[in-house]
């Protein structure tokens, strides 16, 4: 039977789609909440060997050697789909259909297409869906929309944000039919971060230049953002360099940085004082920097679901379609074409 309703005393029990690295670490992510209040009680991948041995290892009760046989397990009430993002509509549908809660993968999806799909679903359905944009659930990203919310930097008037690694060795910066480039798998982050500090606000303009490969893939980006009352923000994205990956904005009255690591943030500095929020530890070894971070959007997950709702308000149905339909803009004055945009 599908649970409808939640109650503060009953441990929210998650189902893992994909038995991937970045499963691995929202599951030990998962692990330093506590035991009540979070269970994963099943994994599935398209192999039962591998799913068993993620089982095993995470001391899971389930394992599955297909997502069907996931969607169909009554005992979970949200799924964790971390497939790579081609197939985030297929996953994201079959699991929504069954009545299934989802947090998903950030990109939701290949395009605006695709996400509206994904959306029309889950109202459909009357189930949670959330794209997972771990990085606004942090402690320091909470204080920093609190900060900008009273007003503490005046009128907010530039965003610049970047993240760059060396990543073109890797097939996932390099297959486009893995759904590679630099905008979907990194630039999201500063972009989505740009939005988020204007309030969800669409811009008026996008202007984008970028580099891409001989298989057209993009690997380094830049783009212009110019919102209403003459607002910028500007963000850097790069699969083949490393940056500094900051972030820094600048209000009337004063400014906040984020050093390095903004799409998983510790610390902030406003106005030349730096604050720690650091990640707590994780007894197992993770594959991401920072990865226990992942704890603050399954909490935000669990509290959505306590109150009945059906989206984040901090990542909202709205986020992520304008996200979606900014990265399509992007990869239209870019050249990035995928496969799934003619589909």
């Amino acid at each position: 039977m599908i649970r409808d309703h939640f109650l503060p005393n009953m441990a929210t029990k998650w189902g893992i789609c994909s038995a991937g690295k970045i499963s691995h670490d929202f599951t030990a992510a998962l692990k330093t909440l506590p035991l009540e209040d979070h269970q994963v009680v099943a994994v599935a991948a398209r192999n039962l060997e591998r799913a068993q041995e993620f089982s095993k290892k995470h001391s899971i009760p389930s394992a599955y050697g297909s997502y069907e046989e996931l969607a169909r397990d009554p005992n979970i009430d949200v799924v964790y789909v971390g497939v790579i993002h081609p197939y985030h509509l297929k996953s994201c549908l079959l699991f929504m259909d069954a009545q299934k809660n989802v947090l998903c993968e950030k990109p939701l999806a290949m395009n605006a297409k695709e996400v509206k799909e994904i959306l029309d679903s889950a109202k459909r359905n009357n189930v949670f869906l959330m794209e997972a944009v771990w990085s606004r659930f942090f402690p320091a990203s909470v204080e920093m929309r609190r900060l900008l919310t009273h007003g503490e930097l005046g009128e907010v008037k530039m965003v610049k944000a970047e993240f760059g690694q060396s990543l073109m060795h890797l097939p996932r910066s390099m297959d486009k039919e893995l759904g590679a480039g630099t905008l979907l798998d990194l630039g999201i982050y500063p972009l989505q971060f740009s939005i988020m500090v204007y309030g969800g606000e669409k811009p008026q303009s996008i202007k984008a230049m970028g580099v891409c490969t001989e298989n057209g893939v993009d690997e380094t980006v830049v783009v212009t953002l110019k919102f209403s009352k003459g607002r910028m923000a500007v963000i850097t994205c790069s699969s083949g360099m490393e940056l500094n990956n900051d972030a820094v904005i600048v209000g009337t009255n004063g400014n906040i940085r984020i050093p390095a690591h903004m799409w998983c943030p510790t610390s902030l500095v406003v106005n030349g004082k730096k604050t720690q929020y650091p990640v707590p530890e994780s007894d197992v070894a993770l594959n991401f920097f920072n990865s226990t971070g992942m704890r603050y959007e399954a909490e935000a997950v669990r509290q959505c679901l306590l109150k009945g709702l059906k989206e984040s308000p901090v990542m909202s149905h709205a986020d992520s379609l304008l996200l979606a339909e900014v990265e399509d803009e992007v990869r239209r004055q870019v050249g990035v074409v995928y496969s799934q945009d003619s589909s």
